[in-house]
């Protein structure tokens, strides 16, 4: 009887599990699983399992393909199944292709003439999960904010990063969730950030991985009218909650989707982005409308330059730009008061009031 060995934490049972238990089994006549006690994960990685030793012991136990289940306890990183291996003998132990310990397991089966055996981590069936990202999604919250950028924007692209200066932006509401989406998509608002917040993802790096920057997934994870330093990560400069906003936003569809890749490598007037950062930072930090707007508004004039067609002047306003990479989507309006902005919403269709949001 040939016997196959497994060893690992499994904390949260999943497909891709099941899986692997099926290949290894097909390896052998006996297939035995082996995974780490509570106390040898805590000594490890300084957390507790998701249930009980006993509970997942019972889980383990019932699946089909297993023979037999063993909790271990040895305190050897990787090879906390030891001792119980030793005394096994197994005629093979099975691990997955990203394996950190593959040169001590592979030392373990030579001691005992077993084969060392590597099977993918996920077969091609499943989308690929892990018990980290399985955690994310469970935690995950069931609602986030989308986002307004008020000035500095492209800033936040490492390539096109300036040290000292900034990128301001506010987290608004109405929220969105995976089941309600009361915004049009691809309209400048930061709804890859907001997507990737709801399936339990930062989001950061997959954004500088589209080439464009980290204000999305940062702010929107953060809440709250923000000011970010320029650099190639999102570093917070200050934030307050906003109040001083609250009845003086609101975006107007310009009919068209945008697409911010697509836009990242044209000429822009850098110098003037990077001036109206440092003008919104101070409007932000003081609570100052009048300030905010003028970094709003020299913000604009940079995407006019860039070629972009003018937003409608609308009575009231103080300012208005594009959001996010521009040409089309969203453009955001600033208004010194709830009045003039009621009254806009009220002339234009296409225009609707978003609040500042900042989580408590």
């Amino acid at each position: 009887m040939k016997k196959v060995f497994v060893s690992g934490c499994y904390d949260i049972l999943h497909a891709g599990h099941l899986q692997f238990f099926e290949e290894a089994r097909a390896l052998g006549d006996y297939l035995i699983v082996s995974f780490a006690s509570a106390d040898v994960l805590w000594h490890h990685k300084r957390r507790k399992p998701s249930i009980p030793d006993e509970h997942k012991f019972a889980l383990l136990q019932g699946l089909r393909m297993i023979d037999e289940v063993i909790i271990t306890h040895g305190h050897k990183e990787g090879l906390d199944f030891e001792d119980e291996f030793l005394r096994i003998r197994p005629d093979f132990l099975i691990v997955t292709e990203d394996d950190k310990y593959g040169p001590l397991k592979r030392g373990l089966c030579e001691q005992v003439g077993a084969q060392y055996t590597v099977l993918p981590k996920t077969p091609p069936k499943f989308e690929p999960v892990s018990t980290s990202s399985i955690v994310r999604w469970v935690q995950a919250p069931t609602e986030a904010p989308l986002r307004v950028d008020f000035a500095g924007g492209w800033l936040d692209v490492p390539r096109f990063s300036r040290p000292g200066e900034y990128v301001v932006n506010c987290a608004i509401s109405p929220l969105v969730s995976l089941r309600e989406w009361p915004y049009e998509k691809q309209a400048g608002l930061g709804g890859s950030g907001a997507w990737a917040l709801l399936n339990g993802r930062d989001g950061v790096d997959s954004e500088i991985d589209l080439g464009v920057g980290w204000q999305d997934p940062a702010v929107i994870r953060e809440t709250g009218l923000c000011v970010w330093r320029s650099g190639p990560k999102p570093v917070l400069d200050f934030k307050r909650n906003g109040d001083f906003l609250t009845g003086c936003l609101a975006v107007l569809w310009t009919g068209q989707s945008h697409d911010t890749p697509g836009v990242a490598n044209l000429p822009r007037d850098y110098d003037g982005i990077a001036r109206s950062g440092r003008i919104a930072r101070k409007g932000a930090l003081h609570a100052d409308l009048e300030l905010l707007a003028e970094g709003v508004s020299i913000y604009h004039q940079t995407q006019l330059d860039e070629g972009m067609e003018p937003l409608p002047d609308i009575a009231g306003s103080l300012a208005r730009k594009y959001c996010g990479g521009g040409y089309g989507g969203y453009g955001l309006y600033l208004f010194g008061n709830v009045a003039d902005r009621d009254a806009a919403i009220a002339s234009e269709t296409m225009m609707r009031a978003v609040e500042p949001f900042c989580r408590v």
